[in-house]
């Protein structure tokens, strides 16, 4: 009796961790080259979020969520960012090096 409560305990272990969800997010490198920070708005597994970018720096920025692919909206538009990206910011606007 021990036993078999025992097996079936241990073959339940796997599939509870693996069925845990895994957490992810954005991780981004950037330059600022404007005078002033940005805040900027980012849509990422349909919640909105914010991301700061520090004036005059370069910097790091890391937006939390599930997925690795984020919206981030800007003074030119929506621009796609994947995680571990490299970014320029210049005037409001991302552009990637």
């Amino acid at each position: 009796m021990k036993k078999a409560f025992l097996m079936i305990a241990l073959s339940a272990v796997p599939t509870i961790a693996l069925a845990a969800p895994s957490l992810a997010a954005v991780y981004i490198k950037y330059s600022n080259t404007d005078s002033q920070k940005h805040v900027m708005k980012v849509q990422m597994d349909g919640q909105s979020k914010e991301v700061t970018f520090e004036a005059r720096t370069t910097g790091a920025a890391t937006i939390q969520g599930s997925g690795k692919v984020a919206t981030i909206e800007t003074a030119c538009g929506k621009v796609e960012v994947k995680d571990d990206a490299k970014i320029e910011i210049k005037n409001g606007c991302i552009k990637f090096p």
